[in-house]
């Protein structure tokens, strides 16, 4: 505690450096900071220091080789083939189930989701193409699902380490993608040889998002541009020892490639603003992402197996406030980056 205590001091300090020579008000920067440090708390501290920080995550995404925060050549925009399967010890994880029907399929880095319903499987974020067979096909027969079971795959984004499985799920098992329509613009584009293939367009979501239902579920698919252009959020309802709990899933996290765009770190704001309130009006207390160090899936979902005493929680059920504040991380963050990255053409 105390080392990151002094760690985010440290890249305080830097940060206010870095305002002042940028002629930005200290005040102004500080006061978004420090609204987005007290919302993360200790429940959001990976979050917070990579959106409030310049140069804070680390340069290369973990297993996969490709630079975050913006789409590459490489492959996290799936545009070329990409590298070698990383070390398996560095981001193999099993399986677990979640909830009564959802299911984490991820690494310990980036996290795939099924969501069972009546009808079948729902697949949400497919990972990179490495991942697909060890993580998301064994990892649902070992825990009892079958693979032919998958209808529908929801992509919250077009980056590698979030879709280039989705081609093969959707040869393999006539399953139907989904992905915001400018997010399809851009992987269509991609050669025949990127890494994990081009799906096929199937479905694909505009700025008024829709509603996704298959059986006895539905989705609620919310557009939030930003991260990319065709970005998606969710909400949808799961199961607890049969009780109903609503889930809000963060499709975009990491602002590096917006630069002096002031538009563009506006519309991202926007959209957190959108699902925070979509989030709000389902009543959701879960929080969940692609990414499971703003989330803590991998380390929450080994938790599940522990005895609940008397007055515990589900280890994922945050509470509608503290899911409130996740979203209000990322908005202060981003607007405190807006202000540091536009300075100079005020």
């Amino acid at each position: 505690m105390h080392v990151t205590r002094t760690l985010i001091a440290a890249f305080g300090s830097a940060l206010l450096g870095a305002a002042l020579s940028a002629q930005v008000p200290a005040s102004d920067v500080d006061a978004h900071i420090n609204a987005a440090r007290a919302a993360a708390g200790l429940d959001y501290r990976a979050t917070f220091v990579n959106l409030c920080f310049a140069g804070a995550g680390p340069p290369l995404a973990r297993g996969g080789g490709a630079a975050r925060g913006a789409p590459t050549p490489g492959a996290a925009a799936g545009r070329a083939a990409g590298p070698a399967t990383p070390d398996r010890a560095m981001w193999y994880a099993s399986p677990y189930r979640i909830f009564d029907n959802l299911y984490w399929l991820g690494t310990r880095q980036h996290s795939s989701w099924a969501l069972r319903t009546s009808e079948g499987l729902i697949i949400l974020d497919t990972n990179f193409a490495w991942a697909t067979q060890p993580e998301i096909l064994d990892g649902l027969k070992t825990l009892g699902l079958d693979p032919r079971d998958i209808k529908y795959v929801v992509i919250s984004h077009a980056h590698g380490d979030h879709d280039q499985g989705a081609a093969e799920l959707q040869r393999r098992y006539s399953a139907k993608v989904v992905m915001g329509a400018p997010d399809w613009e851009s992987t269509l584009q991609r050669p025949a040889t990127a890494a994990g293939g081009v799906p096929t367009r199937d479905i694909s979501v505009g700025p008024d998002g829709m509603k996704l239902t298959l059986g006895d579920t539905t989705v609620t698919i919310v557009a939030t541009p930003g991260h990319t252009p065709g970005t998606l959020s969710y909400v949808f309802p799961v199961k607890d020892r049969g009780g109903n709990v609503m889930v809000a899933y963060s499709g975009g996290t990491l602002t590096g490639a917006f630069g002096t765009d002031a538009a563009r770190w506006d519309e991202y704001v926007a959209s957190q603003k959108k699902i925070a309130k979509a989030a709000a009006d389902a009543g959701a207390t879960v929080i969940l992402s692609n990414h499971s160090e703003y989330d803590n899936a991998y380390t929450k979902a080994r938790l599940i197996a522990v005895k609940r005493e008397v007055g515990e929680d589900h280890p994922f059920v945050a509470g509608a406030a503290a899911v409130q504040r996740y979203f209000t991380v990322m908005t202060e963050c981003a607007t405190a980056s807006k202000l540091r990255a536009t300075a100079n053409q005020r």
